[in-house]
């Protein structure tokens, strides 16, 4: 709990609503990579919710199979290091 309440407050509003269960540590990886990359918090987030349907797609993909209309994201954007952990 001490490491999600020291993560900045874009960033625990985001995990708030996320739909699945990213670790701190993960979570702020990312964000430290999406804030150098944009110095935006809104972009960030948006950085953020891209890596999470690439994830969540990849996830439906294994779990329902190629068909799956969730899959068709991870396909269009085949992204490295998007892992929670």
């Amino acid at each position: 709990m001490r490491a999600h309440d020291a993560l900045p407050p874009p960033l625990r509003l985001w995990l708030c609503a996320a739909a699945l269960p990213w670790s701190p540590r993960s979570a702020l990886k990312l964000w430290t990579r999406a804030m150098a990359e944009t110095g935006d918090p809104a972009e960030a987030r948006a950085q953020l919710d891209r890596a999470e349907a690439r994830t969540l797609a990849r996830d439906a993909r294994r779990i329902w199979g190629q068909n799956h209309p969730a899959t068709r994201l991870a396909k269009e954007n085949p992204r490295q290091g998007d892992r929670r952990g």
